[in-house]
């Protein structure tokens, strides 16, 4: 994993500290957070971060509120604590 990716799941972990229990986020937030200017560019290590902390068992990657695999997931997914 490259700094990058590293910095995109501490990102991701941040942002779901900071919510609401079962709140979730979008991977944008934590490209965003990364690079507000070229965050377009990091969405598809965003969305691999979060595919590498759901494998871990820290999040759940969503779409219209199941559960899915974000590698298989087409379209826009959220991401929460597994509760």
């Amino acid at each position: 994993m490259d700094d990058a990716g590293a910095a995109l799941e501490r990102a991701i972990d941040a942002l779901l500290d900071a919510r609401a229990p079962g709140a979730t986020i979008c991977p944008s937030e934590a490209a965003r957070a990364v690079d507000p200017e070229g965050w377009r560019d990091l969405m598809p290590q965003a969305r691999a971060a979060a595919g590498r902390l759901a494998r871990r068992g820290a999040v759940e990657v969503t779409q219209r509120g199941a559960v899915v695999d974000v590698a298989t997931a087409r379209g826009p997914v959220r991401v929460r604590r597994v509760s």
